[in-house]
């Protein structure tokens, strides 16, 4: 099995699209769809009728899914970065590519 570059808890920056240069943390990886879920990035929001469970209806807003390929991984300087992967200590480790620091390990 590959090893993922983007994992949930990981800070990302948005590289395209409507909230291009936002940052966040990473909630769900969906690897088969090639999507990601961020947090406060690409709200959806849905209007909900009045029900039983929720009597006063309203608005959700929920973070959708977007493209994996649309996100890196932010640096300490809260800048994009690509991953590379090493082996330190008999370990697969991820290693941030501009500033060559470990990101997991």
């Amino acid at each position: 099995m590959a090893s993922a570059k983007i994992k949930k808890g990981d800070s990302v920056v948005v590289l395209s699209g409507k909230d291009k240069g936002r940052t966040g943390t990473v909630l769900q990886v969906l690897p088969k769809d090639g999507k990601i879920v961020v947090e406060g990035v690409n709200v959806a929001t849905k209007h909900r009728k009045p029900t039983q469970a929720n009597p006063q209806g309203g608005i959700d807003r929920t973070p959708a899914a977007m493209a994996i390929s649309k996100v890196a991984v932010a640096d300490k300087d809260g800048k994009p970065t690509r991953v590379r992967f090493e082996t330190k200590d008999g370990k697969k480790v991820r290693v941030a590519v501009k500033s060559g620091e470990t990101i997991d390990g």
